[in-house]
């Protein structure tokens, strides 16, 4: 690839910048712990910020970059950053993304015994230190990419122009994997009336416990299986309406303040709601959540459900298509004829980058057939599909003819690049900018030092 197709220059970054990673790295004897690589208006770049990406880009399997490429993306992005901040028509979020990140780094320490464990993890020294670093990374991941997108928010490419792209990059061009087209029907398996029933009353419980005097903060603690908020009591602080599910939010905001709410069902289980705080469409609310897990038997009750459709489905009485806009539980994909996004937004999806146990309920299936009912887990809630082989597509390379999308892509990814590089150069000269004398020798694709050596 050459330097034109890179288009890593600004847009890579984006994606290694905010991972939960970004305290791994290991430091050695005599190796500079931390100091300032480079400052670009008011915002700064320090040494632990390359050596995370590197780190990171590391165990992503990227190969060959060098410290001053990861220094050059850092200050790009850094400068978007800025001018974001200036920008009146983005707005100023860091209020938010704060209190999100809060409930961000409750749900991560519920994947650990304790917080202790979890710091060690990550290799941070104390609770203050890793919120700050979360903090400081969606801050610049949300302004960056508002900046990014008001630059290249006109950027189009005619297919002329897909063309043109393709005849001088075609040699260049990777080889397509192979891949697979999949749609799916996704149901949550339903509760048995006697299993809500259960659910009301051990939040009707509660309810009582605490108008009798337990504070509903620890009452969360104790028996709330949102992980998101419980540790913090079931707190959600700054809630923007339209923010939470509609059962929830209807049900909070007819509250009046610090009453709590009898018990509601939404499509994440059953709650009760305590209204703390209402100003506009801002509120802060507490909860404490039941998620009702399914028993076998309302699970084999599921599967029985989406067989007998997939029959229907296989008799050529209803065709999938219908049959997901119809049952399917999944918001994403029922409005599409179930169709499964590949990672580049396409309905296409790499073979090797299916989950085992997909990949395990496909096997010996063809293009046309349909996975029986088959039980999966996402986001610890149980539910149940059938999985359609919509096309198989060989590894090949990449042809006009059989992915002009994917080329029209990246030649609007390098329209976009060659935007963004147009507009960094063009507030060069009008911001303060000093790099580090250890990166005298990098050879930077931008003129960084150009003020410096006025």
């Amino acid at each position: 690839m050459t330097n034109k197709l890179k288009i890593t220059f600004l847009l890579g970054i984006f994606m290694m910048i905010f991972s939960s990673n970004m305290m791994n790295a290991q430091v050695k004897p005599g190796e500079l712990v931390d100091g300032i690589a480079a400052v670009i208006g008011d915002e700064i770049v320090l040494e632990s910020d390359i050596t995370d990406q590197m780190n990171y880009a590391k165990q992503q399997g990227a190969q060959n970059a060098s410290k001053c490429e990861f220094l050059e993306n850092l200050i790009s992005n850094k400068l978007l950053v800025y001018e974001a901040k200036k920008d009146t028509l983005i707005e100023n979020r860091s209020a938010i993304i704060k209190e999100q990140v809060g409930a961000k780094y409750r749900q991560l320490m519920g994947s650990f015994p304790d917080e202790k464990t979890m710091l060690a993890a990550y290799k941070f020294r104390n609770a203050y230190e890793m919120r700050n670093a979360m903090e400081k990374n969606e801050i610049d991941q949300y302004y960056g990419q508002a900046k990014y997108q008001r630059i290249t928010e006109k950027a189009d490419v005619t297919p002329n122009e897909v063309t043109d792209f393709y005849n001088t990059y075609k040699m260049q061009l990777p080889e397509v994997k192979d891949e697979i087209s999949l749609a799916q029907i996704t149901m949550y398996p339903k509760l048995t009336e006697a299993h809500k029933q259960d659910l009301i009353n051990r939040l009707k419980k509660i309810k009582q416990d605490i108008l009798g005097g337990e504070t509903f903060e620890s009452q969360a603690r104790i028996y709330s299986e949102d992980e998101g908020s419980a540790a913090n009591g079931g707190l959600y602080k700054n809630i923007n309406k339209g923010q939470m599910v509609k059962a929830f939010e209807a049900t909070a905001l007819n509250l009046q303040e610090n009453d709590i709410s009898d018990p509601i069902e939404s499509e994440f289980g059953f709650h009760i709601i305590q209204l703390l705080k209402k100003s506009g469409k801002v509120y802060d609310a507490r909860h404490i959540l039941l998620m009702g897990t399914p028993t076998d038997d309302e699970v084999k009750t599921a599967k029985a459900k989406l067989d007998s459709i997939r029959g229907l489905i296989q008799e050529g009485k209803m065709t999938f298509k219908d049959a997901a806009f119809k049952f399917s539980d999944d918001k994403r994909t029922k409005f599409n004829a179930g169709i499964i996004p590949g990672a580049d937004g396409s309905d296409k999806i790499e073979r090797e980058s299916i989950p085992g146990t997909i990949t395990y309920e496909l096997a010996g299936l063809n293009k046309g057939d349909i996975t029986t009912a088959f039980e999966e887990e996402e986001a610890k809630r149980k539910l149940v599909k059938i999985i359609k082989i919509e096309d198989v597509i060989p590894a090949h390379q990449i042809t006009l003819e059989t992915d002009y999308n994917r080329i029209k892509q990246m030649a609007l990814n390098k329209k976009r690049n060659e935007m963004l590089e147009k507009f960094v150069k063009s507030k060069l000269p009008t911001i303060f900018m000093s790099i580090n004398g250890r990166y005298d020798s990098c050879d930077f694709k931008a003129n960084w030092n150009k003020q410096e050596a006025k």
